[in-house]
């Protein structure tokens, strides 16, 4: 085993949670039962280094077999990273026969002669989704396989993720994913988000989408004087309004846990006090961005509580409907198009 294999165990080894790293192995399945219980997971994480990386040059492993674990676990944990989404567009006659094995080929063999020194590992999970790990290099180093970028494409969707990409590779690996899948071009989706499993169930529509018709008002104690009943009846009915709109909006069962969304102002400054912002030709430019642990459950309980007015705003609402969370807002005025753009990765 060299050098920049024996470096990708540490770093793999060293961040992987001990509790992880047991089942990790196992289903690696590379080193032999005596190996494994050997290994003493008890002992600090150097120890457990040291241990390893012996048992992986005694099985003469290379960096092959090294690159196959760290897969693992990648596609168990997929929620980590930030995870940028594409769309294929304007595909070919032959683009849904595209099976696993020509998808493969053709990938390869198209991004090795965009780009020398390239490592393309492909493995398909048991959801069918297409995983590519691909380490970088150029004309004078070798493929850098500690700084990987990870592809997820579903054969026969038009969706793909990636993480960790430069904007200098960007071209080359959309290149070569548009070429693979049979289809004309690609565009991106504006959704962007730290946990794949979220982004993918909001873009592909998988989450549970239950849209309430009706909730019911509490019932009122009997021995409660007929002004307050009328009283908490107007409550009762503001409430029910308020989580029927909520519910119009998002929804009414979990949502996928979605971090942030951007919103890219380009629209004229409107103030009377303020003639001289007023009556500027250009563009009044700023950013907002609202984030929150899931920020889509945020949004639904801020409008069923009241602390946001209803009807939900469409600039809020198109997070779920549209399957996007980075939106530019123009003036609607002739000539000015809404567009919408993804920032660079």
């Amino acid at each position: 085993m060299d050098e920049s294999a024996t470096r990708l165990l540490q770093r793999i080894v060293r961040r992987t949670p001990t509790e992880k790293l047991k089942a990790t192995l196992e289903k690696w399945d590379r080193l032999t039962a005596a190996q494994r219980r050997s290994v003493d997971f008890t002992e600090p994480k150097w120890a457990l280094i040291e241990k390893l990386v012996d048992a992986c040059k005694e099985n003469e492993f290379k960096m092959k077999h090294i690159t196959e674990l760290e897969m693992i676990l990648v596609i168990e944990n997929p929620n980590q990273g930030m995870w940028y989404t594409f769309q294929l567009v304007d595909p070919e006659d032959d683009a849904q026969s595209v099976d696993l094995l020509q998808f493969q080929e053709q990938f390869k063999s198209h991004l090795r002669e965009l780009k020398r020194n390239v490592s393309v590992k492909i493995k398909k999970h048991t959801d069918q989704a297409v995983w590519i790990r691909i380490a970088w290099g150029d004309s004078f180093s070798r493929p850098n396989h500690l700084k990987p970028t990870y592809v997820v494409h579903q054969l026969q969707s038009p969706y793909i993720f990636v993480s960790s990409l430069t904007s200098k590779l960007k071209p080359l690996l959309l290149q070569a994913l548009t070429f693979s899948t049979r289809h004309l071009a690609i565009k991106d989706a504006n959704l962007s988000g730290r946990k794949l499993t979220a982004i993918r169930d909001l873009l592909m529509k998988e989450y549970q989408q239950v849209f309430p018709t009706k909730y019911p008002s509490p019932l009122a104690e009997n021995n409660q004087t007929l002004s307050n009943l009328n009283i908490e009846r107007e409550h009762a009915e503001a409430s029910a309004n308020r989580h029927r709109m909520a519910g119009e909006a998002f929804g009414d069962g979990t949502l996928p846990e979605l971090q942030f969304a951007v919103y890219k102002m380009e629209t004229k400054f409107k103030d009377p006090t303020n003639v001289a912002m007023t009556e500027r030709d250009e563009p009044f430019r700023c950013v907002v961005k609202f984030s929150s642990t899931n920020l889509l459950e945020s949004l639904r309980h801020c409008a069923a509580s009241g602390l946001a007015s209803t009807p939900v705003t469409p600039l809020l609402s198109s997070i779920p409907l549209k399957g996007r969370n980075y939106f530019v807002i123009t003036d609607n005025a002739p000539g000015a198009a809404s567009r919408a753009q993804q920032p660079q990765i």
